[in-house]
């Protein structure tokens, strides 16, 4: 009991002591924009954009494509017709509505196979 008399007092002064905790101020939360994303570009989208803007040229038969991280350029090498071999170099690039892809300096491209360029 005598225990429980001298704890008392300890515990009511400690008690008058705390001051209550500031209120946290609020943050303000910024929301991201919205990140477009683009399809990845593989051999079946450079195959479809090189035939929809170069009509006329051969048809392409084997393409890889490499992105560095966060660019907005692809680096393309591709082959023509029977051709095995990727003899040919391009670049896409994001088109002006930031939606997909589109090849950068068409027109080069498209007369160095000998095809008619279109615009998209």
């Amino acid at each position: 009991m005598k225990k429980l008399a001298l704890l008392l007092p300890v515990a009511l002064l400690a008690a008058c002591g705390e001051e209550p905790a500031p209120e946290p101020t609020p943050t303000e939360v910024v929301t991201p924009e919205p990140v477009n994303t683009l399809p990845a570009p593989d051999q079946a989208l450079f195959k479809e954009t090189f035939a929809a803007t170069c009509e006329g040229a051969e048809p392409v038969n084997e393409a890889v494509c490499r992105r560095a991280m966060g660019a907005d350029t692809v680096a393309c090498e591709f082959s023509l017709g029977e051709d095995e071999y990727l003899r040919h170099k391009a670049t896409l690039a994001v088109n002006e509505a930031n939606d997909g892809w589109m090849l950068a300096d068409a027109e080069a491209l498209c007369a160095e196979h000998g095809a008619h360029h279109t615009e998209n």
